[in-house]
């Protein structure tokens, strides 16, 4: 196959992002990957204002687009296709991206390739470490949360997702009710280092059922009653008690992901895969401790462990731009047609989960 060099672009909730893959040789290189965060504009309201959201996007995507062309080195005229965000997520973000992708590729004459922004985070191992298919991926985020058998560039089967809150919103959610900085992910993350997780205990939900399916909204619940017993009997949260309700909080989220990895991995490995492999991708990838966990999970099971960068577990339009020159190798593309969908499930096998979650109902 030809070299194929693609302008990635994502919208799809807080982060503006725009990049320049080039893959050769079945090696794929990120000449340039641009990230514009919202963070400063949403932290007054405690969570991700989707009109907002959608203003500063198109403000901004011009703008990263320039500066990962001129990162990279090269013009319009050197790229093969323009790969955009087209769902799931807030969908005037959504529509945004897509707006933009169709003026670059209308203007420059270059196909246009639709991409599912799961599949763009599904397919971050291979972009990344070059993983072999099939292998097992958690997809977990602050909207979604899964486990994924991928096959293929198009080729995915769910094995279990959350019913109802992601890991990222339960974690968004802890950290506003301890008074803590929005994202919340890396909030309690670094207030848990100086907590003991044994301090408070918490339920480890559906892990009395069988399967893979999870749950987390009642980790929230648990966490609110920790804190106000806390605050009755100490007249106020102190520093050490809300240090403890994190890692108590962090630990019952690991123990739940790597109880469930188990059972996945069970199931995967019954395909006989011939380079077994678990990859976590999404924003909660970045967290070490679930990071660790699951390494010992992979490495008791006999299967590989793969992480993708930190840079590269939050939304990018990297994953974005790698997924469309899939898509665009396989043969699609997409015209001015190309639409903007709130909800697009990797699996249209799978029946839809239950509950809904900050980029809307579960994919």
């Amino acid at each position: 196959m030809r070299p194929l060099t693609f302008l990635g672009i994502e919208s799809s909730c807080d982060d503006t992002a725009a990049a320049i893959v080039r893959l050769e040789g079945g090696v794929a290189q990120v000449l340039s990957s641009v990230v514009a965060g919202q963070t400063a504009l949403h932290a007054p309201f405690g969570g991700v204002v989707p009109e907002i959201a959608a203003r500063a996007h198109a403000e901004k995507l011009d703008h990263c687009v320039e500066e990962a062309l001129a990162e990279a080195g090269i013009g319009l005229r050197a790229l093969d296709g323009v790969a955009v965000t087209a769902g799931p997520g807030l969908i005037g973000g959504v529509m945004s991206g897509v707006m933009c992708a169709k003026g670059i590729a209308a203007g420059a004459g270059l196909p246009l390739v639709g991409v599912n922004h799961l599949a763009g985070h599904a397919l971050t191992p291979q972009l990344t470490d070059g993983l072999s298919f099939p292998y097992l991926l958690l997809l977990v985020s602050g909207g979604h949360c899964q486990f994924l058998i991928v096959r293929g560039p198009e080729d995915f089967s769910r094995i279990g997702g959350t019913i109802d809150d992601a890991p990222g919103e339960a974690f968004d959610k802890t950290a506003k009710l301890l008074g803590l900085p929005q994202p919340g992910g890396p909030s309690v993350e670094r207030e848990a280092l100086a907590g003991d997780p044994n301090a408070v205990h918490f339920p480890r939900p559906l892990l009395d059922r069988p399967g893979c399916d999870m749950s987390f909204s009642g980790l929230k619940t648990a966490l609110l009653r920790a804190r106000d017993a806390a605050v009755a009997e100490r007249g106020g949260l102190t520093r050490q008690a809300r240090a403890d309700l994190c890692a108590g909080f962090q630990a019952a989220v690991c123990d739940v992901l790597a109880e469930k990895s188990r059972r996945a991995l069970r199931e995967y490995m019954a395909l006989t895969p011939a380079q077994p492999a678990i990859a976590v991708a999404g924003g909660v990838a970045a967290n070490r401790a679930i990071r660790a966990r699951l390494e010992d999970v992979a490495g008791a099971a006999g299967a590989r462990f793969v992480a993708p960068p930190l840079r590269l577990c939050t939304d990018n339009a990297a994953m974005i731009a790698f997924a469309g020159i899939q898509r665009f190798a396989l043969g699609h593309v997409d015209g001015m047609a190309l639409g903007a969908r709130p909800r697009w499930p990797l699996d249209d096998t799978a029946p839809a989960m239950l509950g809904s979650g900050k980029k809307g109902a579960k994919a």
